[in-house]
């Protein structure tokens, strides 16, 4: 069911390192979001795909990890994504909507539930760094950073009340619990 896809769908942070993700595997689920919807049909996003040890390890230095955890660098090393994909406009092409963005991060996510995999949308990116380590053309700006593996890790959704933190947290057990607002505390009508 669709709703249980979503609701797996989690931001993942920790994954067994070990177990790899093919190319055929990261083609299949950018394929899925060549195909979605985009502004005006502009479709200026392109991927840079990373599944081998030494490039997944330069990625991770680039990226941060779950902000609200100060004290938490990132997954430690065995727990660390078996695969990034790197979301880039060609500057070439403007992006017809700024939520063309999103929709091929979350595809991308939705088919690597299918897959059995787990991955995490990061944000917070050394771009500069990044786009040297990649090589990337200078008209080619990076977006986002998908980390992806098997999730090593629990994440839960706990309803929050009206008003609640929607910081995410993790309790003594390292379940990883991320705070959501009720149906009812969104629908206006």
């Amino acid at each position: 069911m669709f709703h249980d896809m979503v609701k797996a769908n989690r931001s993942y942070r920790r994954f067994w390192e070990n177990e790899q993700i093919s190319r055929k595997i990261l083609l299949q689920l950018i394929d899925s979001a060549r195909i979605v919807a985009s502004g005006a049909n502009k479709q200026a996003i392109k991927y840079y795909l990373s599944y081998e040890k030494e490039l997944n390890q330069k990625i991770f230095e680039t990226v941060a990890w779950a902000g609200f955890f100060k004290d938490w660098p990132g997954p430690v090393e065995g727990e660390r994504p078996s695969a990034y994909l790197v979301l880039v406009q060609d500057e070439t092409y403007t992006l017809g909507n700024p939520a063309d963005l999103g929709i091929a991060a979350q595809t991308i996510l939705l088919g690597a539930i299918e897959q059995d995999l787990g991955g995490c949308m990061i944000g917070n990116i050394e771009k500069i760094k990044l786009h040297e380590v990649l090589n990337m053309p200078k008209n080619h700006q990076i977006l986002l950073v998908i980390a992806l593996g098997k999730p090593k890790e629990t994440v839960v959704i706990d309803e929050m009340e009206a008003e609640g933190d929607t910081k995410y947290w993790r309790d003594e057990k390292q379940v990883h619990h991320v705070p959501k607002r009720k149906l009812k505390d969104i629908v206006m009508n």
